[in-house]
């Protein structure tokens, strides 16, 4: 238990160098996440010019979770058979050929949502293949004394370059033409292509695979070890219920702030502002924070934090209530991120980082439509303030979850 305790409270006592290769991941991480939001922001004005029907859209974001149930374990899988840089930037260069020509097809007039399905679908598979190969690699450019610190300025980075930078971009590139926010975001995955190819990483520790090994059965291998693990099955057990909490919040949202506090879309903006700039603040303090309180115990802190928030949210009718709540909920989101994202680059044998990492997102990954669907139905029988109550009582058993994970 004394081992335990020391790994668990290992809270990088090391900054990650710029240099050595994480400075290029980084800014290739950034770039690429800077592109994504534009396309997904552009993605919804360009679906309601296609169509008055809700259901088509719907089918667009749900093909963003659906490869991931599908192609989730192969994608870790493979990431550990093949050289983890090659993939990540083969991936991107064939997810930017992908948008660029959806972005001629937009420019040309022929986009249709069937296109946009098609579209969804494919990036989502070949993500599920980058994310996993993505978490694998970064323990091979930094210490692992620094994986704590690389990983909150990754986070962080992104969350800015997402949350800050996209929402401003899309008005003044739509203004340019329909196609314009997809054909930066192709540019966007070229240059984190060339960045990431650019990269000289350590070889990774792989073990010789068996004679007769399939893909079926290392996807097997690596659920097993997840499960055998007591802190990450905890930890992915209580996200699963996190998730089934966020996805019926995320998907009413909306409706919480312009129909249940009559705040309109102004009081929207605000609510989606403060939880991004919580999210880059909680980037900044969640290596601390673990140097404290070592990083079961601050994702543990961050779930009961996140409860009293939700509880907030759904009991107070005051929009400043909503945004304050909601800017702390995203601190600690960020701060429980953090610390799950290293926690299992440090437990997870790192010939199988990418199958573990695969396992817990395909798990994790499945309680957002779950939740999605279930905030849905509670808004509409009990009041559009029940999904926040329905996501916080959800919050409690998952912190009752990640309790027996605590170290001794």
């Amino acid at each position: 238990m004394a081992a335990v305790q020391a790994a668990e409270n290992t809270a990088a006592a090391t900054a990650p160098a710029w240099r050595g290769g994480f400075g290029r991941l980084w800014t290739a991480a950034v770039v690429s996440r800077l592109g994504d939001a534009l396309r997904t922001a552009a993605l919804p004005l360009l679906a309601t010019t296609l169509t008055a029907d809700p259901f088509p859209v719907v089918l667009v974001t749900a093909c963003g979770y659906l490869p991931w149930l599908l192609f989730g374990l192969l994608g870790g899988a493979i990431a550990d058979r093949v050289d983890q840089r090659r993939a990540m930037w083969a991936v991107d260069l064939v997810r930017g050929a992908l948008v660029a020509a959806f972005a001629l097809a937009v420019a040309l007039g022929h986009a249709s949502i069937a296109l946009l399905i098609v579209l969804a679908f494919a990036l989502t598979t070949l993500q599920t293949l980058f994310d996993n190969a993505a978490t694998a690699l970064l323990p091979s450019l930094v210490p692992r004394g620094a994986l704590a610190g690389a990983n909150a300025r990754v986070m962080t980075g992104q969350q800015i370059a997402g949350g800050f930078l996209a929402a401003p971009l899309v008005p003044a590139l739509l203004a340019v033409g329909a196609a314009a926010p997809y054909g930066v975001d192709a540019v966007s995955y070229v240059l984190a292509a060339a960045l990431v190819a650019s990269l000289r990483p350590e070889a990774p520790q792989r073990a010789e695979r068996k004679p007769g090994s399939t893909l079926r059965g290392e996807m097997a291998e690596g659920l097993r070890e997840l499960w055998g693990d007591r802190v990450l099955r905890g930890l992915c057990a209580a996200t699963t219920v996190c998730n089934i909490g966020m996805g019926a919040l995320i998907a009413t949202l909306v409706l919480h702030v312009t129909g249940w506090l009559h705040a309109g879309h102004g009081g929207y903006a605000a609510a989606i502002t403060a939880y991004g700039a919580g999210s880059v603040t909680g980037g900044l303090l969640a290596k601390r924070l673990a140097q404290r309180a070592g990083r079961i115990r601050s994702v543990l802190i961050a779930g009961i934090v996140q409860t009293g928030c939700l509880a907030a949210m759904g009991t107070v009718r005051e929009l400043w209530v909503a945004v304050a709540a909601l800017a702390l909920f995203g601190l600690m989101g960020m701060v429980w991120n953090v610390n799950q994202t290293t926690l299992m680059q440090e437990r997870a044998p790192e010939a199988m980082l990418g199958r573990v990492s695969a396992a817990f997102r395909t798990l994790a990954v499945a309680g957002a439509p779950l939740g999605a669907l279930a905030g849905g139905v509670a808004a509409a029988s009990w009041g559009l303030n029940t999904p926040a109550l329905l996501a916080s009582g959800l919050f409690v058993v998952a912190v009752g979850v990640l309790i027996p994970a605590l170290p001794a």
